[in-house]
């Protein structure tokens, strides 16, 4: 796996899954809010599949 999300983008991910997770388990969400373990995960591992399916790629070029 080559990292396809960096910067803002990993970023980005790591607080909308953080906040959404929050808002299950703290305000009583709904359950598809459970969804942000998927941008979270994406994130914390700087690999998105489908970026990987598209060729697209948000890390800077060395």
């Amino acid at each position: 796996m080559k990292a396809n999300v960096g910067g803002i983008d990993r970023i980005m991910r790591i607080v909308v899954g953080l906040v959404l997770i929050a808002w299950v388990l703290f305000a009583n969400g709904p359950v598809w809010a459970w969804i942000g373990i998927a941008p979270l995960a994406t994130g914390l591992i700087n690999f998105c599949p489908a970026y990987g399916i598209f060729g697209i790629s948000t890390c800077k070029s060395k």
